[in-house]
C-alpha cells in the first residue's frame, strides 16, 4: 500500500521541524552575567603572567564558554572554577561575585589572598552547594555569614600549616554555629583549621550532620576523646583526624561503620589497645595508625579477601606475628610497619601481595628468612633493616623489579653472596647492605645497569676479593661505602676522578692499597668535592692533594704509611 500524498507531506515539511525542535539549544551567556564575570575580573588582583583562565576572558566571546565558567541551559553561571590563578585580592564586600545568585559551585582554591579573612559576601550566595576555598591564603575568623549557606554539600576551608603564617579560626563562631544549618553536607575539610575544642563538643557538632561521608579534620588542635554521639554519623566512609592531641583510646563505635574505606589517626597520642575488628571492615582501603607511640594492638586473621591498600602502623606498639593470611591482601600496596614490636617469620604467603609498591618494615624482630617478591612487579621501596632475618638472597628474591629504586637490608645476619640480579635493575638508587654477613667476590655489572644510583654502601660484611672497575664507572654515585670488608687489590686514586657525584668514600679496614701516581701527592686532575673521605688501614704512603676540597668536613687516613 503505498504512501499519501498527505503522509509524504508530513514526511517533508512537518517531521524535520519536529526534529529540530527536539535538539537542545546550546546555553548562551546571559548580558547581566557576562557583566557580572567582567567586572568581578577587573575588580581582581592576580597575576596575568601565571594565570590560565582569567587571562582569557574577553567579552568578544560567549562567557558560558570562559574557561573556568559553567552555565546552565539558560544561560545562568552555575559554576566558577578558579583554582590555581595566582589571585591575590579584590574580593570584598561588594565584589560582584556575590550577586552570582545561581551559582551553585565555587573554587577559589590554591589562589594567594595574603592572609585576607574570608569575605561575609559569600553567604549571599544563597545557591552554593560546592564551596572550595582550600589553600588560598584567607586566614582569621571564619565568618558566621558561611553558616547560611544550607544547601552546601561540599565545604572545604582546608588549609596547610607553615609556621609562622597565620591559620583560619572557627573558634567564635565555633564549630556547632558554623555547621548547624548545613545538614546537606556530605564533605567537610577543616584541616589546619584551628578549631581548639575538647571531644564532647566537636562530636557533638558533628553529629547534626546526617549525611556527612567524608571528614577531614587534620591539625586543627582538637582533644579527646571521640564522643559516643559521633556513632550518629553512620554514613562516613572517610575519617581523617591526624596530628590532633586525642590522648585516648580508639573507640570501639568506628568499628560499626560499615562504609568505612579510610581511617587515619596519625599523630594523636593515641593509647590503649585498637579494636582489631576495625581491619575487618568490609570496605576498609587505607588505615593509618603512625606515630602513636602508646598504641598497642596486633593484627587479626584475615579470613576473607579484603580491599585494604594502604596499611601504615609506623612508630606504634603493635605486637605479635604477621598472620599467614597476611597474603590475602592482594590489593595492598603501601604497607609500613617501621618501628613496631612485630616478631617471628614473614610469612611465605606476602609473595602473593603482586600490587605492592612501597614495603618498609624495618625496626621489628623479625627473623628467618624473606620470601620472594618477584611477582611483586610495581615495587619502589624495600626496607627490612634493622631485624634478626637471616639466610641468603636469591636471585629470585628481586629479579624482575623493573621500578626498584630503593633495598635496603642492613643490620640483619644475611649470608652467603649478594646476588648479581640485585646489580642488573636499570632504577635503582639506593643499595644498603651493610652490617650483614655477606661473603665471596663482588660481581661488577654493565653500564647499562645502575646508570641512576645514588647510594652504595656494603660496610661490615665479609666480603673478598677486588673492587670491580666497574664500581668506578657508576658516574652519578654520590656515597660509595665499602669499610670493613675482606676487600683485596691496588685501587688508584686517580680513578675516583670519574665519580663527579661523589661526596662520601669509605674503603677504609680492608686489605687495600690506595695508591697515587708519580713520585709525589699531586694527582693530574683533582678530586670531585668531597664531604667525607675515609681511607683508614689502605696502606696509604703518600698524603693526598687535597688543596681544592673546600667542602670537606671529615677526613681519616689513620692506620697506615703516610711519611713526611
Amino acid at each position: 500500500m503505498g504512501i499519501s500524498f498527505f503522509q509524504q507531506l508530513f514526511l517533508i515539511i512537518i517531521l524535520p521541524v519536529l526534529c529540530i525542535a527536539t535538539v537542545p539549544a546550546k546555553s548562551q551567556c546571559l548580558e547581566d552575567q557576562e557583566l557580572l564575570l567582567f567586572h568581578f575580573k577587573n575588580s581582581l588582583k592576580f597575576d596575568s603572567s601565571l594565570s590560565t583562565k582569567l587571562v582569557l576572558w574577553n567579552q568578544t566571546t560567549d562567557c558560558c564558554l570562559w574557561d573556568g565558567v559553567t552555565c546552565d541551559n539558560a544561560g545562568y553561571v552555575i559554576g566558577l572554577d578558579l583554582n590555581n590563578e595566582f589571585i591575590s585580592g579584590g574580593i570584598d564586600r561588594s565584589s560582584s561575585l556575590f550577586s552570582l545568585q545561581f551559582l551553585q559551585s565555587l573554587n577559589l582554591s590554591s589562589n594567594q589572598f595574603n592572609s585576607l579573612q574570608i569575605p561575609p559576601g559569600f553567604s549571599n550566595l544563597a545557591s552554593l552547594t560546592h564551596l572550595n576555598l582550600s589553600n588560598s591564603g584567607f586566614a582569621g575568623q571564619i565568618p558566621i555569614e558561611l553558616s547560611r549557606l544550607t544547601r552546601l554539600v561540599t565545604l572545604d576551608l582546608s588549609t596547610l600549616y607553615f609556621p609562622g603564617v597565620r591559620s583560619l579560626l572557627l573558634q567564635n563562631p565555633d564549630l556547632a554555629m558554623l555547621v548547624q544549618n548545613m545538614t546537606e553536607l556530605t564533605q567537610l575539610y577543616l584541616d589546619g583549621v584551628n578549631i581548639s575544642a575538647r571531644g564532647y563538643d566537636w562530636c557533638q557538632a558533628l553529629s547534626s550532620l546526617p549525611n556527612l561521608g567524608e571528614l577531614s579534620m587534620s591539625n586543627c588542635y582538637l582533644s579527646g576523646p571521640i564522643d559516643s554521639s559521633f556513632a550518629k554519623l553512620r554514613s562516613l566512609s572517610v575519617i581523617r583526624l591526624d596530628q590532633n592531641n586525642l590522648s585516648a583510646p580508639v573507640p570501639q563505635l568506628i568499628a560499626d561503620f560499615k562504609n568505612l574505606t579510610a581511617l587515619r589517626l596519625a599523630s594523636c597520642n593515641l593509647n590503649g589497645v585498637f579494636p582489631a575488628k576495625i581491619l575487618e571492615l568490609p570496605a576498609l582501603q587505607t588505615l593509618d595508625l603512625s606515630l602513636n607511640g602508646l598504641l598497642n594492638g596486633s593484627l587479626p586473621e584475615f579470613n576473607h579477601d579484603r580491599p585494604l591498600q594502604t596499611l601504615v602502623l609506623s612508630y606504634t606498639n603493635f605486637t605479635g606475628a604477621l598472620p599467614y593470611s597476611f597474603g590475602k591482601l592482594g590489593m595492598l600496596s603501601r604497607l609500613d610497619l617501621s618501628r613496631c614490636n612485630f616478631s617471628g617469620p614473614i610469612p611465605n604467603s606476602m609473595a602473593n601481595l603482586t600490587q605492592l609498591v612501597y614495603l618498609d618494615m624495618s625496626s621489628n624482630k623479625f627473623t628467618g628468612s624473606i620470601p620472594s617478591y618477584w611477582m611483586s612487579k610495581n615495587l619502589t621501596h624495600i626496607d627490612l633493616s634493622l631485624n634478626a632475618l637471616s639466610g641468603p638472597l636469591l636471585s629470585t628474591h628481586f629479579e624482575g623489579l623493573p621500578d626498584l629504586v630503593y633495598i635496603d637490608l642492613r643490620f640483619n645476619t644475611f649470608n652467603g653472596s649478594i646476588p648479581s640480579s640485585l646489580f642488573a635493575l636499570p632504577t635503582l638508587q639506593k643499595i644498603q647492605l651493610s652490617n650483614n654477613h655477606f661473603d665471596g667476590p663482588l660481581a661488577g655489572f654493565s653500564k647499562a645497569s645502575l646508570s641512576m644510583l645514588d647510594t652504595l654502601d656494603l660496610s661490615s660484611n665479609k666480603l673478598q676479593g677486588p673492587i670491580p672497575k666497574s664500581f668506578f664507572d657508576l658516574k652519578g654515585l654520590n656515597v660509595l661505602l665499602l669499610s670493613s670488608n675482606n676487600l683485596t687489590g691496588t685501587i688508584q686514586l686517580e680513578s675516583l676522578q670519574s665519580l663527579g657525584n661523589l661526596t662520601t668514600l669509605d674503603l677504609s679496614y680492608n686489605n687495600l692499597s690506595i695508591e697515587i701516581s708519580g713520585s709525589n701527592s699531586s694527582l693530574s686532575s683533582p678530586l670531585p668535592q668531597i664531604t667525607a673521605l675515609k681511607l683508614a688501614s689502605c696502606n696509604l704512603k703518600i698524603f693526598p692533594d687535597l688543596s681544592n676540597q673546600s667542602r670537606m668536613f671529615m677526613l681519616d687516613l689513620s692506620n697506615n704509611q703516610i711519611g713526611g
